[in-house]
């Protein structure tokens, strides 16, 4: 299964692999990969930047999640979400929840 894969600039280190199941024979058009994505999630998501292009069958592993999940996903619904590590998600918190509170009552 190929894959190519998306960063978010809203979103730091969060990325959503895209299935190319029938790459390389898929493009002669240029196609809105990311249309495969759920309208509301996508619209969350902010601007998008081409990471890389990943052949999962050559790939042994994965550096973060688990390669047979994503190939799970992949064939399901067409995309795999790949969210931060939850110390990243909690420290993203803190500094969120930190800077708003220095919001009020700073002004």
């Amino acid at each position: 299964m190929h894959c190519d894969i998306y960063k978010f600039l809203k979103h730091d280190d969060m990325y959503i692999y895209i299935a190319r199941p029938d790459y390389p024979n898929d493009t002669d058009e240029i196609k809105d990969w990311l249309g495969v994505l759920p309208k509301d999630f996508r619209a969350g998501l902010g601007r998008s930047k081409f990471v890389m292009h990943l052949d999962l069958a050559t790939t042994p592993t994965l550096a973060r999640v688990d390669k047979e999940e994503v190939l799970a996903k992949l064939a399901s619904q067409g995309y795999f979400v790949q969210l931060p590590p939850q110390d990243v998600m909690r420290r993203q918190a803190e500094l969120r929840a930190r800077e708003s509170q220095d919001s009020i009552y700073n002004t």
